[in-house]
């Protein structure tokens, strides 16, 4: 009977430690499916926030790109509005303008690139992004298109006025020949009238006007009943200019006066005060230069 007891207890503690070690492993496989489903979750909620991050980012860049798109348009707009109106904003300012829609457009082109290099590298299908992908580059190579026919239009709007510049400057030339040309004649035409309009007058004692060559006597026998006439071979240093215009009177102021040179007598007047002569008064400039622009005048 005691065997059979201790048969049993033995064999129940054996069941007992069987299910024992049963219970612990099971308890450790399970331990480490619930390890390996926490990892791959932590794994999965990495992958998801990593593709968030990158739609984000393709969410940013598409914003940026398309920003940049209408900022060029708007721009492009603005100075082919400024060169049909014939606007005066300075070249250099035009200039820069399409240096920075340019680098703008480069920009562009580079992040579409990027983005594209990102979309491939996260494992998210980039299928779903061709379409969006696509308008953006066909806008970038229409603004590229658009920008090249502004260049155009600018440069040759730049050879138009460079060659009104030279058209321009010939007739400058022209016109300053033909000032040149107007101001010599005019110039000549001063200079002759003031020449047709110029007499000279001189006037001294007898003596004096022989001694300067001016005056001599003619006929007469030795020296009787001879008159005074002006010498043909005279010094024009001894005369002084007059302006035939302008001048009415030759200042004598001598008791006696007699005009030696040609002169109708109804032209002139020696005009007489306190006691003298005080001056010849030219009464009719034509008739009295029309003989001879040279007066020479005998003072006493």
């Amino acid at each position: 009977m005691k065997k059979q007891q201790i048969t049993t207890i033995i064999i129940a503690a054996a069941i007992l430690i069987i299910g024992a070690i049963s219970f612990v492993y099971v308890y450790n496989q399970k331990e480490n499916e619930i390890a390996m489903l926490m990892t791959e979750k932590a794994n999965l909620n990495e992958v998801i926030n990593q593709k968030d991050s990158v739609l984000n980012d393709v969410e940013g860049t598409f914003a940026e790109i398309e920003e940049n798109l209408k900022f060029i348009k708007e721009k492009r707009n603005e100075i082919a509005l400024e060169q049909k109106e014939g606007g005066k904003t300075k070249k250099q300012q035009i200039v820069d303008d399409i240096k920075l829609m340019n680098t703008m457009l480069e920009e562009s082109n580079q992040k579409i690139a990027d983005l594209q290099a990102k979309l491939r590298k996260s494992g998210i299908n980039i299928k779903a992004f061709e379409a969006k992908i696509a308008a953006l580059n066909a806008s970038i190579e229409t603004q590229n298109n658009e920008i090249a026919e502004l260049k155009k239009v600018i440069g040759q709007k730049d050879m138009n006025i460079a060659e009104l510049n030279t058209k321009v400057q010939e007739k400058d030339k022209v016109i300053s020949l033909k000032s040149d040309t107007i101001t010599k004649k005019q110039q000549q035409i001063v200079e002759r009238t003031t020449e047709l309009n110029t007499a000279h007058y001189a006037l001294g004692t007898y003596k004096e006007l022989k001694e300067e060559g001016v005056i001599a006597k003619e006929g007469g026998l030795l020296g009787l009943g001879a008159s005074k006439s002006i010498n043909d071979a005279f010094d024009n240093k001894y005369f002084k200019a007059l302006d035939i215009r302008t001048t009415k009177t030759i200042p004598l102021n001598t008791k006696k006066a007699k005009v030696i040179s040609e002169h109708p007598a109804n032209s002139y007047t020696l005009v007489e005060e306190n006691g003298q002569i005080a001056y010849l008064q030219i009464d009719n400039p034509a008739e009295f230069w029309k003989i001879s622009k040279y007066a020479v005048i005998e003072i006493k």
